[in-house]
Parts: structure tokens; C-alpha cells; sequence
């Protein structure tokens, strides 16, 4: 089983990035996929889910509007663009597949948002 994250990086203040987690070695279709971050000194947030079919999303209070998860089901991919970045939304990023008790995690990407 892997999920690997791509697309961070280091963006101004006002920029998108689109992250990308590629899974494999499981059916990716059933799992529920989740973007989650971890910020420097801070505890581990959920920022964004979305359900396994695609229809249903939800996302942090601090992300709503600026970021859009989606998944490409047919690609085994989760996305996530984030849109109007923040100093604040510096964290590394990880992707999580859940199914009932059944979690996966990635190792994360590094997004970093300075001038």
C-alpha cells in the first residue's frame, strides 16, 4: 500500500498550489481520501475530506472557499488546490485513506507560503 504526495513547495502570499496524492495497492475507490496538515509546533489538523464516490466533501472552517479537494477514481488520485494561500496554511500535507477501521497514510509534502 502507498499514498504519495506531490506539489508543495514554497508560494507567496495570495498563491495556489495543487497537491496531488497518487495511491496504490488498495481498491482506492472505497476509501473515504482526507488532506490533512500538521503546521510547525501546532497539533494535526483535518483540513478537507471526500467521500469515495466523489459527491460529498467537507472542509476546515480556516480552508472554506480557498481550497477544493477532489479524486480522479478512474487515477487512483486525490487532489487538493488551494487557492488565496496564507502564511498561516504553512504545514506539511498529508493524504489519508479511510475505510471503517482501515487507515492509510502518505508521507506528506511540505508547503511552505512566505514572501
Amino acid at each position: 500500500v502507498q499514498l504519495v504526495e506531490s506539489g508543495g513547495g514554497l508560494v507567496q502570499p495570495g498563491g495556489s498550489l495543487r497537491l496531488s496524492c497518487a495511491a496504490s495497492g488498495f481498491t482506492f475507490s472505497r476509501y473515504r481520501m482526507m488532506w490533512y496538515r500538521q503546521g510547525p509546533g501546532k497539533a494535526r489538523e483535518l483540513v478537507a475530506g471526500i467521500a469515495s464516490a466523489g459527491g460529498i466533501t467537507n472542509y476546515a472552517d480556516s480552508v472554506k472557499g480557498r481550497f477544493t479537494i477532489s479524486r480522479d477514481n478512474a487515477e487512483n488520485t486525490v487532489y487538493l488546490q488551494m487557492n488565496s494561500l496564507k502564511p498561516e496554511d504553512t504545514a506539511v500535507y498529508s493524504c489519508n485513506a479511510l475505510l471503517g477501521f482501515q487507515a492509510y497514510w502518505g508521507q506528506g509534502t511540505q508547503v511552505t507560503v512566505s514572501s
